[in-house]
């Protein structure tokens, strides 16, 4: 395949980017949109087919810019003005592709007037904004960390409006995509990843532009948090002082989203000097363990809030779409059975596999990693998080992107994923996958079929050479 110019590159991206701020100012999620969209309901309304032609067009433009120059960016610098450049556009288009930012500045409004946001949903204020939060959403917990519910309060007490509000959700998500951008170097370096690579892979997707920036949403400061407290530790393994700020910063991480947490015991494993021993780990890993965790219990007591935050993110299962493995096999199983006549429910059965094997994947990968690569197995246990939730949005794979970008030397296939992504959700929010059950479950349960033979295949592939060296002793 010939090389694509790269500043042809630069320039097709930008393009996109703007036809994607066009898709948001002519249908993005507004405060006064329709709270219950479909494709239909798109096409028919003011501007649809132009709205529609803008998203895709700009979204396939974005991403063939990011994907054509994926292992040959000209330099770090280059790449972070050109992703500078693509999310300027979005960086000033209205909300899009989710009406997460409203539900934060409700959540904001509950604990600004004193309502704990982990007993009561935002209808009980009632918030000022109650209209603009989907049904589903307005009776249910936060199922976001104490340091997000603070700073969400401390947005709406500073602002006293919807709109302002929105404009410093989006400034907080900003710095956490600076954030990575400053730290993802130093992590790259430290993991033998080519830093203009990284930074390439990791800020110029289409799903960093449309869903961190346009959409505000929080993930944004949870991968910055966490890309630099793995840097730090990375780093200074072995060193008190590093370890205690690398841990600080991971549980901070985790008090926005709990799920910051699976990368801990990994950084734990980074923060040894020398082989794997338990006397090891305990005297280095200990730091960072009891920083993150120490980390955590403050900025929860320092709140005054409780732990019920862990509890709220179960209410995201009221969401039900084929792009979690889990769901989409329950979703199957049950199309299945009406073949044959039958009712069941299969969805809390494969949803509560779901999660015994990503408890199995985790120990198996933690395991791994005591010898080998424990920041890209952090990434792994990220992406296995991400494919065993029982509810995966797009910008979820953000996550794992992120600290594979800088830790993984090699595959692609982390970007294909995010490339799918993209195209899941128009720019008012509405979500594809649950328009498209069939033939969406029944595909995601065969690549899930098909990749656990691969994986089968590649474990004894690996075994065979083992085994021979033993017969030939």
């Amino acid at each position: 395949m010939s090389s694509v110019p790269h500043h042809l590159a630069r320039w097709t991206g930008l393009a996109g980017s703007l036809l994607l701020a066009l898709a948001a100012l002519l249908g993005g999620t507004f405060s006064n949109g329709d709270l219950r969209p479909s494709p239909v309901s798109v096409w028919q309304g003011p501007n649809g087919p132009l709205i529609l032609a803008a998203w895709l067009v700009g979204t396939a433009l974005v991403a063939w810019a990011w994907w054509s120059l994926r292992d040959r960016v000209p330099s770090a610098r280059w790449a972070l003005v050109t992703a500078g450049l693509w999310l300027l556009p979005l960086l000033v288009a209205p909300p899009m592709a989710s009406r997460d930012v409203y539900a934060y500045a409700c959540q904001g409004a509950s604990y600004a007037a004193g309502i704990s946001p982990y007993e009561h949903g935002v209808s009980t204020l009632p918030c000022p904004w109650l209209d603009t939060i989907s049904y589903i959403w307005r009776d249910t917990p936060a199922p976001y960390g104490p340091l997000f519910v603070v700073l969400a309060g401390a947005v709406v007490k500073a602002t006293g409006s919807l709109t302002a509000s929105i404009v410093l959700f989006r400034a907080l998500a900003v710095a956490g995509v600076a954030l990575t951008a400053w730290a993802l170097p130093a992590l790259a370096r430290g993991c033998g990843v080519p830093v203009g690579r990284a930074l390439w892979l990791a800020l110029a997707g289409p799903l960093v532009g449309v869903h961190l920036v346009a959409g505000a949403h929080n993930d944004s400061l949870m991968v910055g948090l966490l890309v630099a407290g793995l840097a730090v530790v990375a780093a200074r393994p072995g060193r008190p002082g590093p370890l205690l700020t690398g841990g600080a910063l991971l549980g901070l991480a985790a008090s926005v989203k709990i799920t910051g947490l699976v990368v801990i015991p990994f950084a734990a494993l980074a923060a040894m000097t020398g082989p794997y021993r338990i006397r090891t780990l305990v005297r280095d890993g200990g730091w960072v363990v009891g920083s993150a965790f120490a980390t955590m219990v403050g900025v929860t007591v320092a709140a005054g809030l409780d732990f019920g935050w862990i509890g709220g993110l179960s209410t995201g299962g009221a969401a039900i779409a084929w792009t979690s493995p889990p769901t989409a096999v329950g979703q199957t199983a049950e199309y299945v059975a009406r073949l044959f006549g039958a009712h069941v429910n299969a969805l809390p059965v494969t949803r509560a596999l779901g999660v015994v094997v990503l408890a199995g994947l985790l120990l198996w990968l933690w395991w791994r990693a005591r010898t080998r690569d424990p920041l890209r197995h952090a990434g792994l246990a990220l992406a296995a998080t991400v494919a065993m939730s029982p509810v995966v949005h797009p910008w979820y794979w953000i996550w794992p992107l992120t600290v594979l970008a800088a830790t993984a030397r090699r595959g692609v296939w982390y970007v294909v994923v995010a490339l799918v992504g993209a195209f899941l959700i128009l720019p008012d929010g509405t979500g594809l996958a649950r328009w498209t059950k069939m033939p969406g479950a029944p595909l995601m349960t065969l690549l899930l079929i098909w990749a656990a033979v691969r994986l089968v295949r590649s474990a004894r592939a690996a075994r065979e050479p083992t085994r021979a060296a033993e017969g030939a002793d």
